[in-house]
């Protein structure tokens, strides 16, 4: 039982801290998670979406501080039951979204590996059964250090978890993980790669055929002969590959001008998927940003998904000249982890992406 135990708290301990670094690294993407669990359409919890950042960073930072609680051996009790409930909360969880199909990605390990409820559920289900062994056998658990040194490791863990969670709010993530990250490109991640993997669909038939009734199992054709088809039914055998980026776009009122704007050698982007919750301070920085660029010949174009009412209004207000484009907002909360944040262009090319706290580190 003793090494059994040491297994498991080596793997749980990682585990946990891997998954909960990846989250850490980008808490903002996490909450607009929840905010999804939260939805009335899953949960029917809207009145913690405001929450959810707050949420969010409690979460990850305790994910994060108990695997090296575990792994030091830090109050083993305290950190066993944690576990033990956090497990069994998340496993609900990913059951309850997988079973009824709400969420498409858990974000358990953020946007570093995508996946689905049911992969995740599995995952979970394996953790559940470490995480029975070390709270059976948690008598075998014993720090590492002396007791002075085994709380100062904790303490100084769970300092680092916090302060690194403020800084990547106040700044962006120090590792992107998205397909709008440094040096992609636009257009390549919104096709498909010429290997990429069809969706594979078994089609069930039932009909009947000189008055009896048959089924028949193929990959859409159908039989070749029969009285009448009383129905049929599918199942995806293996799901299609998507492009990296499918919901991009640039739009005005009238047209799409994606691909007229990611043509642009020296494009700036403003982007801010609310412009009535953007930071005051953020949109006067990104003025002088877009009236320097301006000058140096950059396009400069803003990205939001508020209403027409509400593009002029802020545009009045800041004295901005250039104009703001529709795009969904999913898709904005995903390029830049700011409201505003700004991000240069090269022919569809990301070389350079900044919050509104760092942009005079943009070079033009």
């Amino acid at each position: 039982m003793k090494y059994l135990v040491g297994i498991s708290r080596v793997f749980v301990g990682v585990l946990f801290i891997i998954s909960g670094f990846v989250k850490l690294n980008d808490p903002l993407g996490f909450s607009y998670k929840l905010q999804e669990y939260f939805g009335t359409d899953v949960l029917n919890l809207p009145f913690l979406e405001p929450y959810a950042l707050g949420i969010a960073v409690i979460v990850v930072v305790f994910e994060v501080v108990l695997g090296i609680f575990l792994l030091i051996g830090y109050k083993p009790k305290f950190t066993v039951w944690s576990l033990l409930l956090m497990i069994v909360f998340f496993t609900f969880l990913t059951f309850y979204s997988a079973y009824f199909d709400k969420v498409k990605d858990c974000g358990c390990f953020g946007d570093a590996m995508p996946m689905t409820p049911w992969q995740s559920f599995t995952k979970d289900i394996v953790l559940l059964f470490f995480i029975l062994i070390l709270f059976f056998g948690v008598k075998h658990i014993k720090p590492i250090f002396s007791k002075l040194g085994t709380t100062v490791v904790a303490l100084v863990g769970f300092l680092a978890s916090l302060s690194f969670a403020y800084y990547v709010l106040m700044h962006l993530p120090v590792i992107d993980f998205r397909a709008y990250k440094i040096g992609d490109n636009l257009q390549q991640n919104m096709v498909l790669a010429p290997d990429a993997k069809r969706a594979i669909i078994d089609y069930e038939w039932t009909y009947t055929i000189n008055g009896e009734e048959k089924t028949l199992t193929d990959r859409g054709q159908g039989p070749a002969e029969y009285d009448e088809i009383i129905g049929v039914e599918t199942k995806e055998i293996q799901a299609a590959d998507l492009p990296k980026i499918q919901d991009f776009s640039i739009e005005s009122e009238d047209e799409d001008l994606t691909s007229y704007f990611l043509e642009k050698d020296k494009l700036l982007m403003i982007v801010a998927y609310n412009l009535k919750s953007s930071e005051k301070e953020g949109m006067v920085k990104l003025k002088s940003l877009a009236d320097e660029a301006l000058a140096k010949g950059y396009t400069v174009i803003g990205m939001t998904t508020s209403d027409e009412a509400t593009k002029q209004d802020v545009k009045s207000t800041y004295n901005l000249d250039f104009e703001f484009y529709l795009c969904d907002e999913k898709v904005l909360k995903t390029i830049v982890r700011s409201n505003p944040g700004a991000v240069i262009l090269n022919k569809g090319t990301v070389t350079q992406k900044k919050h509104w706290n760092d942009i005079e580190d943009l070079k033009l």
